[in-house]
């Protein structure tokens, strides 16, 4: 487990990625969204690993890169966040395939104990060329994250609908210390 690395998770569309900018402006190491790098590429080369196209081979790829992610810093020091990570690639494979993946995956490598969850904020919520999904899935998807990191052992804090750089104080003012 490593305390420093810290999850931003939850709504799809809900101001995660914004966040993380900022905190990355601030200094921080920062780790971006296993989905969307996966988008990207997939569409970049034609590919089907895609949610709207193969969304099992999409979540067995996020998951393998997010444990490229968390072994990658764990060289570095000081915080680092991480715009989703295990739990959430294992929670959609567990929900595509619908074979239990969280305890297999989501435990071998641990984050912070306190998980930052974005809840729905409709009003940022926008679809894009790598997020084709509309809000009622974006919220069906942070229930289920809702249920899995606390069934892990995590504590929920969930984000303020607030500007950036209020989210990001809170953020860094909810940390653990020590």
């Amino acid at each position: 487990m490593s305390q420093r690395f810290v999850v931003l998770s939850g709504c799809s569309g809900g101001g995660k990625s914004t966040l993380l900018d900022e905190l990355r402006r601030r200094g921080f190491a920062v780790v971006e969204e296993p989905g969307r790098r996966i988008v990207r590429e997939e569409l970049a080369a034609g590919g089907a690993a895609l949610p709207w196209v193969d969304a099992a081979a999409f979540a067995r790829r996020a998951l393998a890169m997010a444990v490229s992610d968390w072994d990658a810093a764990a060289g570095g020091a000081g915080w680092t966040f991480f715009d989703r990570g295990l739990v959430d690639a294992a929670c959609a494979l567990q929900h595509v395939t619908r074979t239990p993946a969280l305890d297999q995956f989501a435990r071998e490598r641990r984050y912070c104990t306190t998980v930052f969850l974005a809840p729905p904020w409709p009003e940022i919520h926008v679809v894009d060329p790598e997020r084709r999904h509309g809000i009622d899935e974006a919220i069906a998807e942070y229930k289920r994250l809702e249920r899995a990191f606390p069934a892990l052992g995590y504590q929920v804090v969930v984000l303020p609908r607030i500007d950036v750089a209020a989210r990001a104080d809170f953020v860094l003012s909810r940390l653990p210390r020590g």
